[in-house]
């Protein structure tokens, strides 16, 4: 007894060291503020191996394994573009090594990051790319350096765009659960893996022509870059030619077949060093914390940049989703603000609940009023996402963004044949009234229920193409005609009118800054993040078993979010398809 006794308190006061140790390193590397100091002749270093968010966050715990107890802060988008511009102007960077073997982004967010490098390369400072093997993505951000280095066992996985769509129309099946849809609009896909095993005949025209669309930027781009022709970079695709690296060289895709040690030694005449000295490499983590003198004078005319990313959701939401009061209060804010001039929507949702939509629509509607409001689209703003940028008086997106969307539909789930059938379970229900238990899962809805949720889903439409129609003045049946449930990709809806502008936040908060008549101003985020300590508790253990699952499932870890948000959905929703991957 008294030696169990014994390893009880010594474990417990061990793992009190442990986490104290874990603490004080987490506190230090989040309070710290120290400059850092850069040498002249640096290369500034970019590495993507993690998921890039749309914007930073002060997660103590982004970061944090047992080998690194001092984490260390994961840069989002925002602080990408910023350290890039910075180090456009900053004397002391020679150029940026792009290190690319692993690259966690959608293809809008590397259309962003892919432009804030052109304009980087307008100081005439050098950008060299290397990988042990390129991705597609990560190969299309690569095709803007001076020089692209392949490792020679290595290879370029360049063969073309696919899109593919996850179906659990047999799951359901077997397990006896009965999909019960109501949906308005021909091309709403997002219910098709309930309902079948493939893609509809108007699910594959709308899904050849959206991939079609992301590939021909893609291609054209590659082309201006690598200085080929259009023909010659598709059939390089078509013949997969780069599925090694003498492939890869001799097709034009890349310049030089070298191990890292010889990258090494490039990067040392360029800079100037001898062999033996190390290339002054600087993290743009590390960057981050450096001081270079602004552009401009600090002003108190601000514009708001406020985020919207993830799945739309009633209430404030997690960290990862669109909470509709949470958003809603942070547009009210920046309208009710004199001091803020204009405002930027940065938009990267795929849609959700068509009531939260609704409910930060209004509040688009009334910031419109007060002042300009600017919507720049990421990855995704479709649907939901689409719902809630419509009231802007521009609308800016990447000609990757994939948007539209327009359509509503009602899902909920007749589970009565898997607990009769597989577990042996009944039911038996009282009642007040006729329509109390509407939408249980436990028996079918009768015909008179499907009515009233086919109404429901009819109103929500009609109301969501009015306000499509008002806000981007165009007639109601044409916005009918064009919506449907349908995506777009960021060229195909400019040539609709669903968008104005092709470009990132930068081309976003520009166009904001000139309809608000502001030579001088700076920039906020919103929503506020939560302050450290708030944070522990809530983003511990969520950060932990994320952490674990994407470790553990690698690439299949997408499966996993896939599965989980088809269990999530449930009622009336604009949302795009379930499981949609493009690569």
């Amino acid at each position: 007894m008294f030696a169990s006794m014994l390893g009880f308190f010594l474990s417990l006061f061990l793992i009190m060291i442990v986490s104290i140790i874990v603490i004080s390193g987490v506190v230090s590397a989040v309070k710290s503020d120290t400059e850092i100091s850069v040498q002249d002749n640096s290369i500034l270093q970019l590495t993507f191996n993690r998921e890039i968010k749309e914007r930073s966050t002060n997660n103590p715990f982004e970061g944090f394994d047992l080998g690194n107890l001092v984490p260390e802060r994961d840069l989002g988008l925002d602080d990408i573009l910023k350290n890039i511009k910075k180090a456009k102007r900053d004397s002391r960077i020679r150029g940026i090594y792009l290190d690319l073997t692993s690259l966690q982004a959608g293809m809008a967010t590397v259309e962003e990051i892919r432009n804030a490098l052109l304009d980087f390369k307008q100081s005439r400072k050098i950008i060299y790319a290397y990988s042990e093997g390129y991705s597609q993505g990560a190969y299309y951000l690569a095709s803007v350096a001076d020089r692209i280095y392949l490792n020679p066992t290595g290879s370029v996985d360049f063969k073309g765009l696919h899109a593919e769509l996850m179906f659990f129309k047999g799951t359901l099946d077997k397990l006896e659960i009965e999909p019960q849809i109501i949906r308005h609009g021909k091309y709403k896909s997002a219910v098709e893996p309930f309902l079948l095993d493939k893609m509809s005949p108007e699910n594959r025209e709308q899904m050849n022509d959206m991939v079609s669309a992301l590939w021909s930027n893609t291609v054209s781009n590659i082309a201006v870059a690598r200085k080929l022709s259009v023909d010659q970079v598709q059939e390089i695709a078509d013949k997969y030619a780069c599925r090694n690296a003498n492939g890869a060289l001799a097709s034009g895709l890349v310049d030089k077949i070298s191990y890292y040690d010889q990258v090494l030694s490039d990067f040392r005449k360029v800079t100037g060093q001898n062999e033996k000295d190390n290339v002054r490499f600087i993290a743009i983590r590390k960057y981050d914390k450096a001081f270079v003198k602004a552009e401009k004078e600090w002003s108190n005319q601000k514009i708001a940049v406020i985020y919207a990313a993830g799945d739309i959701v009633s209430g404030k939401g997690q960290e990862d989703e669109i909470g509709s009061d949470k958003l809603a209060a942070s547009i009210r804010k920046a309208r009710l603000d004199s001091s803020i001039k204009a405002i930027v929507l940065r938009v990267n949702s795929p849609g959700g609940s068509a009531l939260a939509s609704d409910v930060i629509w209004r509040e688009t509607v009334l910031a419109r009023q007060a002042k300009p409001l600017i919507v720049s689209m990421g990855d995704y703003a479709a649907s939901g996402g689409y719902y809630i940028s419509c009231a802007a008086d521009t609308i800016v997106a990447q000609p990757n963004t994939i948007t539209g969307s327009i359509g509503v539909f009602g899902l909920m789930f007749n589970a009565q044949k898997l607990f009769n059938n597989k577990l042996g379970i009944t039911f038996d229900t009282v009642k007040t009234a006729r329509y109390a238990d509407i939408g249980s899962s436990t028996r079918p809805l009768r015909a008179d229920e499907r009515e009233i949720v086919q109404s429901e889903v009819d109103d929500i439409y009609e109301t969501f193409i009015s306000h499509v129609s008002e806000g981007r003045g165009i007639d109601k049946a044409k916005v009918d005609s064009i919506g449907q449930g349908r995506v777009w990709s960021g060229v195909e809806a400019l040539d609709l009118g669903l968008v104005d502008v092709i470009g990132g936040i930068q081309t976003a908060i520009d166009i904001a800054a000139k309809k608000a008549h502001l030579d001088n101003y700076r920039t906020i985020a919103l929503p506020e993040q939560k302050e450290f300590f708030e944070k522990i508790v809530e983003d511990l253990n969520a950060e932990a078993r994320t952490g674990i699952l994407k470790q553990e499932l690698g690439e299949q870890y997408n499966y996993f979010e896939n599965i989980k948000n088809a269990v999530r959905q449930n009622g009336v929703l604009a949302r795009m398809p379930v499981g949609i991957e493009i690569e």
